[in-house]
């Protein structure tokens, strides 16, 4: 039973080589749909990751009411010590955000001022690649900014950049599991907010920690409570939600894309069957002889499947890496009102999109096998 099944898939193969061309083209239009649905794909779970909530989010983030723009929301910094009293609250770092483009753009440059002390409490997880953090340390206009952003902009430890009217020297460049940290410049709080003639004592935001994701949405309320009334009201919100509802415009725009990438399946399923169904049509004689020498039909159909898998996997193969391999030298992020969506392949979307492949490809060459089987020995060798 092995053994036939490897001569089917070995005929298959020499089926697919005899008529190059016609291969050719069928897996290089695979590729191109699977190349636009690893796109798509990846598009999709990057939103995904930065929007669903999950029980290790304990982190709230405390902004201007009625404000989006972080150059719109000024909070005082002193907010920081009523809130760190706050029942319920680990910690509590100020924040100051410049941005180049508070509207949905493909381009955006953040920079992101906290406290030297607490760059390790915010960012834990980052891990300094190039340059050091004692050099970020030492100098007032030291920038530590995260590889995709480096990458973006070709930047390198020693480097002079400028954007958003602030000027930095590059410290370092950190990577970090968060995405967020990849495509950002962290400066000293002091020096943004004077580079940005904001003032010291004003900030955009407060990220709130909480003990454990059980008190989000009790210490967000009683934060908003306490500064109802004050010089500058507040709307607290988890992380995650506050990128949902302030980015608004880029998550109906990445979720429409979800459309171009059904269209990118059915193109594909339709390529490969009529690639197939020419293919049939072109060797029935030799299907006849194949008959005639003790194939049986289910045999010529297992065939023809086996080169509509094949076909699938190929095309899906070189798309699917291409895609991977795309997205990963251009780096592709996209921003709106100050916060980052970074676009990278990873493992589970390109399992899932080399599955997709194949499976289309199968599904695909049932027709076709069918009509194989179906046709008579007798008027096919006429």
């Amino acid at each position: 039973m092995i053994r036939s099944f490897i001569n089917l898939l070995q005929l298959a193969w020499l089926q697919l080589v005899r008529h190059r061309l016609r291969s050719l083209l069928t897996i290089l239009g695979v590729a191109s749909g699977m190349f636009l649905y690893t796109s798509v794909e990846t598009i999709q779970r990057s939103l995904s990751a930065a929007t669903e909530m999950t029980a290790a989010d304990t982190t709230l983030v405390v902004y201007r009411e009625n404000r989006f723009c972080p150059s719109t929301s000024r909070l005082p910094e002193y907010y920081s010590e009523e809130i760190r009293r706050m029942e319920g609250v680990r910690e509590v770092i100020p924040i100051q955000i410049a941005v180049n483009n508070c509207g949905a753009s493909l381009d955006v440059i953040t920079f992101r001022g906290v406290p030297a002390e607490t760059l390790t409490a915010y960012a834990p997880e980052i891990e300094i690649i190039a340059g050091s953090e004692d050099e970020w340390l030492k100098r007032d206009d030291g920038a530590l900014i995260g590889e995709v952003f480096a990458q973006r902009r070709g930047l390198i430890p020693g480097d002079r950049f400028e954007a958003v009217g602030v000027i930095v020297t590059i410290s370092g460049i950190l990577r970090s599991p968060n995405a967020q940290d990849n495509n950002v410049a962290y400066v000293k709080l002091p020096f943004l907010q004077q580079a940005t003639k904001l003032g010291l004592g004003t900030v955009t935001q407060f990220n709130v920690r909480v003990n454990n994701a059980d008190q989000l949405e009790s210490v967000a309320a009683a934060i908003d409570e306490f500064f109802r009334s004050a010089e500058q009201p507040t709307n607290t919100r988890p992380e995650k939600a506050f990128f949902s509802e302030t980015a608004s415009e880029l998550i109906q725009l990445i979720r429409f894309t979800r459309w171009l990438g059904m269209g990118a399946v059915v193109a594909v399923a339709a390529l490969v069957a009529n690639a197939l169904l020419l293919a049939v049509r072109g060797r029935i004689k030799e299907n006849a002889v194949l008959r005639t020498l003790g194939y049986p039909g289910l045999a010529i159909g297992c065939l023809v499947v086996s080169e509509g898998s094949m076909l699938g996997l190929i095309g899906s193969a070189v798309g699917v890496g291409g895609a991977a391999a795309f997205l990963a030298w251009q780096s592709f992020t996209m921003g709106n009102e100050g916060l980052t969506l970074a676009i990278q392949p990873d493992a589970p979307v390109i399992l899932t999109s080399m599955i997709a492949g194949l499976a289309l490809g199968l599904v695909a060459s049932i027709w076709p096998a069918w009509q194989a089987m179906r046709q008579p020995i007798i008027q096919s060798l006429r």
